[in-house]
């Protein structure tokens, strides 16, 4: 299971912290991302995480986002700084580049950004 919390409503320039906790998997040796779904959009990956720490980031929120994981918790995090409106949407955390079991993606966590 794949559960995603932390999200919330912020204004444009301001900060939140995701965190997403995974069970029923070795979460170690599987690389991991941030996914996110706006209204009437495709889900976009976010950023991604290898199982050494390793990361990548959409040319969208580089600079402005980091992704880390711990995996003594199970857990991954995407760590958001000045939040901007076009951030507005749904994140989902899973395995990369594909999802970790067909295509479970969890009940993600809404992040609204007002302006």
């Amino acid at each position: 299971q794949l559960q995603a919390s932390g999200g919330g409503l912020v204004r444009a320039g301001g900060s939140l912290r995701l965190s997403c906790a995974a069970s029923g998997i070795i979460f170690s040796i599987n690389p991991m991302a941030w996914y996110r779904q706006a209204p009437g959009k495709q889900r976009e990956l976010v950023a991604t995480v290898t199982t050494r720490g390793n990361t990548i980031y959409a040319g969208s929120v580089k600079g402005r986002f980091t992704i880390s994981r711990d995996n003594a918790k199970n857990t991954v995090y995407l760590q958001m700084n000045s939040l901007e409106p076009e951030d507005t949407a749904v994140y989902y955390c899973n395995g990369f580049p594909a999802p970790l079991w067909g295509n479970y993606w969890g009940q993600g966590t809404q992040v609204t950004v007002s302006s």
